[in-house]
């Protein structure tokens, strides 16, 4: 991946809208040609429940809304595909955006490719990992990956713009006893399919993996090195965007 564009994480002061506000703007500077290709990995600094669009428009979302708060949790709304995911700080969001004419046609070739390489990061680590949806799981996807068939560790959702994309994941290094019970009240106030028995994390698998090595091991498959603070061109849009990730803007 030589020529991709590495940015450091730490760039939007802990604001969780904010973070999926900046990938919403990667991906249009990335729309627009301002931006060949670039990765971003960050930490998340506080506990979120991050809704999918379509999920706004379902009865119980204002109920699930006050379930996240509730129990500590900010409830957000991202740019990508895909249904309510929930994490900690114990947990790393990688975003991808690349400038390509012909985004559409990549879609599915995307999801097996990262699918795999996450997959392959994790079994590098000693994890038992395997590319695809688990029985029951949260925001379910052919290209998840699992732990032996079991427990859903990474998620990944995708956006496609024009002339571009934004390759989201989310890797669960920690948290999973938190996350159960929170994800089985709003999956029930959503009425969507979900088992709680199907959440897990890298650490639950691999007792002492702290998110430091994950994030090591996730820059080393991508090739990635060094990194630079985001551009103010780009954290200007983010500003404008941050408030369409919030779950009051959803109605």
């Amino acid at each position: 991946m030589t020529g991709v564009r590495l940015y450091s994480g730490g760039s939007a002061g802990g604001d969780e809208a904010m973070q999926l506000a900046v990938a919403h703007a990667l991906v249009r500077r990335a729309s627009s040609g301002e931006l060949t290709e670039a990765l971003r990995i960050y930490r998340p600094a506080a506990p979120v429940v991050v809704f999918g669009r379509r999920d706004t428009r379902l009865p119980g979302f204002q109920a699930a809304v006050r379930a996240a708060r509730s129990a500590g949790f900010e409830p957000l709304v991202r740019a990508v595909g895909g249904r309510p995911v929930a994490y900690t700080s114990e947990a790393l969001v990688v975003d991808h955006v690349k400038h390509e004419p012909l985004a559409p046609d990549g879609l599915e070739t995307r999801f097996q490719y990262y699918g795999s390489l996450y997959a392959d990061v994790l079994r590098e680590l000693g994890i038992h990992a395997r590319v695809g949806a688990v029985p029951g799981e949260y925001c379910p996807g052919a290209h998840s990956v699992n732990a032996r068939g079991v427990v859903k560790l990474v998620g990944t959702g995708q956006r496609v713009v024009r002339n571009a994309w934004l390759f989201s994941t989310l890797v669960v290094v920690g948290g999973d006893d938190l996350l159960r019970p929170l994800l089985t009240d709003i999956y029930h106030r959503l009425d969507l399919p979900f088992d709680a028995a199907s959440v897990g994390s890298l650490s639950t698998e691999l007792p002492g993996l702290t998110v430091a090595t994950v994030e090591h091991c996730i820059l080393t498959a991508y090739n990635a090195e060094g990194s630079a603070p985001l551009e103010d061109a780009t954290l200007q849009l983010a500003a404008t965007l941050a408030p369409d990730h919030a779950a009051e803007s959803a109605n």
